[in-house]
């Protein structure tokens, strides 16, 4: 899934991350989060097949699993200053993944809506079309915003308690309205941060029109 080919800034560059504290980006490839970035990679076939197979419960395993590595592999990069560029690929990378097959999967067994997966896949083919016009002007990404980090955070969480409504009794039951929850406010704050990243793209290509009048006029 994407979420405005995020790219990770010090506190201050641009006002839109917050009060992080600055960090350096290496070019380090073996690194912890990077070996779990990568098993959280590894783990999205074994996890689809699980769906598919009819396997809930070692697939909710599998998806916790990975919702446990997502959270350490962020916190040991940024307290150990291993924070990289292969991490920042792989990380968004393990998510989208983990999400999107997880849509196809719980469609597919009847527990998404179709109408539900058409309307995120909608907003993700409207980031991708953003993207692609930005890098026309030459800009590679937009600051990270905190909305677009907690839709995903919500839809991760969605998930596991959608799973686990396929199990029959009590436990499906707790697990529908909690699940429900956790869609309905990532499938919002998924378009809401569309939205603002929107903005911040309009923003871009002002500033760089304005520029381009400028030196159209020095020039002349």
């Amino acid at each position: 899934m994407v979420d405005g080919q995020e790219r990770h800034e010090p506190a201050g560059a641009g006002g839109q991350q917050g009060p992080h504290p600055a960090y350096e980006v290496s070019d380090r490839i073996l690194t912890l989060p990077n070996v779990l970035s990568a098993l959280r990679l590894v783990g999205v076939p074994i996890f689809l097949w699980l769906l598919f197979a009819g396997h809930d419960i070692w697939a909710l395993v599998v998806l916790a699993l990975s919702g446990i590595s997502d959270y350490l592999d962020g916190k040991i990069a940024r307290r150990f200053n291993l924070v990289s560029r292969v991490g920042e690929l792989l990380d968004p990378l393990a998510d989208r993944l983990y999400i999107l097959t997880t849509l196809i999967a719980l469609a597919w067994r009847g527990v998404l809506p179709v109408w539900l997966v058409i309307l995120l896949l909608a907003r993700d083919a409207f980031m991708a079309i953003l993207i692609l016009a930005l890098k026309r002007i030459g800009q590679t990404g937009l600051p990270v915003h905190f909305v677009g980090k907690a839709a995903t955070f919500n839809l991760l969480y969605a998930f596991p308690f959608l799973l686990l409504t396929l199990v029959p009794g009590r436990l499906g039951e707790l697990a529908r309205p909690i699940g429900w929850g956790f869609a309905w406010w990532g499938v919002g704050l998924y378009w809401l941060a569309a939205v603002l990243y929107a903005a911040q793209a309009a923003t871009v290509f002002r500033r760089r029109s304005v520029a381009g009048l400028a030196t159209g006029t020095a020039a002349s």
